[in-house]
């Protein structure tokens, strides 16, 4: 088994997995679209092929990631844990000290090696070629998601530049606001890669636009990665296989062969246009701002192309699953910078850039503060706006052991940690755009060396006795791992009633 190499492998997984439901009744992609899809997401429910879309031939895959199995699935990963003890071996690859070490880094050096794009000369992206007056927006199922966006926008692109100075790609998802058949805003926030290529240019940028990826390539555009790492690079090692790639048509880039739909055009440096509003992931509409123009120059397609579409918005939405994928994925590369991390959680509630739960192995006095400013250091994890730090025994996970935990150890006038710096550009709290406080909460337990008095021992049973307990669980087929329900204390089962009776 391998990770599908196209959307349409994916949507046949998703098919045999009983993860997908087509949809034959036809649907408005003005609202109407975006009100099932809430719906079913918060349900937890399946991947939507929307076949019958109003004013346009072409259908419409939304919710392909929206549950941690079907990130899974994309993978082809027994877990998401997994995907990154794949990274981590490349991350730890250390000088071999004998034979064998030399052949298992060979092996992972050549892994790094065969995942390079590979150029091919057809490719399905291009079965059909429209320009000029052809090649017009108006033929795809455009969303409009929410009752006060400014127009439909595309939500699940992958966007490919090139750094004018450097030739080094660029791949990173970016909303584009339809303007006219021919014509997008391109949302390119202050810190994201694509806006450094564009204020790199002395003119003109070209511009190419994936829609309708194979499920880890699609994955990948959203990946922070540092600018240097090739976005396709880390799509095919993850997926065991090079990204294939095709030249564009009429722009200078190359475009992955497998894609539904590619969007070619490009951006000229000083023309711009109000962009927005937008419900954004914060659950709260993005405000109108200036932001460049994307012209169309082509689009090519493969026959009967499938349009991707995501809906953002309050939370839990699609996106908390490609978010959790980097939260996972990129842990082994946070330990590399930051080794006394042991694990750490981003709350699908906070939206991302809002709150981070990390567990260290404390050392020292002040060590929980050290690992806070090493995160607001480090990448996009720069922009996180409340930390907090808890022992390595704390499930991160477990926000019920969490918060007790910030209940428990927390002096507030010692503990909780306030100061300034970089938030996220969709961040609407602050009282100036892009920069304000920050908040890091200490809930590890604290030592003499640090200014406490004794701190008293934690509640725990004796080994003895859980064993004694287990071992008479069992003889009544009960398990201590069974949890209550929300928080409740469940009536004792009868064959538990008889126990304690003895």
């Amino acid at each position: 088994m391998a990770p599908p190499a196209d959307l349409r492998e994916w949507i046949a997984l998703l098919e045999r997995e009983n993860e997908l439901v087509r949809v034959e009744a036809e649907v408005d992609p003005e609202l109407e679209i975006t009100e099932i899809t809430d719906r079913t997401v918060k349900a937890g429910g399946p991947a939507l092929l929307f076949e019958n879309i109003k004013g346009s031939s072409h259908p419409l895959l939304i919710n392909q990631f929206g549950t941690e199995r079907r990130m899974c699935l994309a993978f082809d990963a027994p877990s998401l844990d997994s995907v990154a003890e794949k990274l981590s071996d490349v991350l730890e690859l250390q000088p071999p000290a004998g034979l064998v070490d030399k052949v298992r880094g060979l092996q992972k050096l050549k892994s790094i090696a065969d995942s390079r794009p590979k150029t091919v000369r057809r490719a399905p992206s291009q079965e059909v070629v429209l320009e000029g007056d052809e090649a017009s927006l108006d033929l795809l199922p455009i969303q409009t998601c929410w009752p006060d966006d400014a127009a439909p926008f595309i939500t699940l692109p992958a966007v490919i530049t090139k750094d004018p100075r450097t030739g080094t790609r660029n791949v990173g998802m970016y909303r584009m606001q339809k303007l006219g058949p021919r014509a997008t805003a391109m949302h390119w926030q202050i810190h994201k890669d694509g806006r450094a290529d564009y204020l790199a240019t002395d003119g003109r940028i070209e511009v190419a636009v994936a829609l309708g990826l194979d499920p880890v390539t699609a994955y990948s555009a959203s990946a922070p990665l540092p600018k240097h790492i090739d976005e396709f690079m880390l799509a095919g090692f993850l997926r065991g296989e090079p990204v294939e790639l095709v030249q564009a048509k009429t722009v200078d880039l190359e475009v992955p062969a497998n894609a539904e739909i590619v969007l070619e055009g490009y951006i000229d440096k000083d023309e711009l246009t109000e962009e927005g509003p937008f419900g954004d992931h914060t659950g709260y509409y993005t405000p109108a701002e200036p932001f460049p123009v994307f012209r169309l120059t082509a689009i090519t397609m493969r026959r009967d192309a499938v349009y991707p579409s995501i809906v953002v918005g309050k939370p839990p939405q699609e996106d908390a699953w490609l978010g959790k994928a980097t939260e996972r994925i990129f842990l082994p590369a946070i330990r590399m910078t930051v080794p006394e991390i042991v694990d750490y959680d981003l709350p699908i509630a906070g939206a991302f850039h809002n709150c981070c739960i990390v567990s260290i192995r404390k050392a020292f006095p002040g060590h929980a503060q050290k690992v806070m400013h090493a995160i607001w250091g480090l990448g996009m994890l720069s922009l996180t706006k409340s930390i907090v730090v808890v022992d390595e025994g704390v499930d991160v996970h477990d926000y019920g052991e969490v918060m007790f935990r910030v209940g428990a150890n927390v002096d507030p006038a010692r503990d909780v940690l306030l100061t300034e710096g970089p938030l996220d550009h969709l961040d609407h709290a602050p009282t100036r755009q892009f920069y304000g406080g920050k908040i890091g909460i200490d809930a590890t337990h604290k030592g003499p060396d640090e200014g406490t008095r004794d701190w008293p021992p934690e509640i725990e049973m004796t080994p003895e006795i859980k064993a004694l307990v287990d071992r008479r669980w069992a003889e009544y087929g009960i398990s201590l791992d069974t949890p209550a329900r929300n928080g409740q204390i469940r009536q004792s089962p009868r064959p538990l009633r008889r126990l304690l009776r003895r």
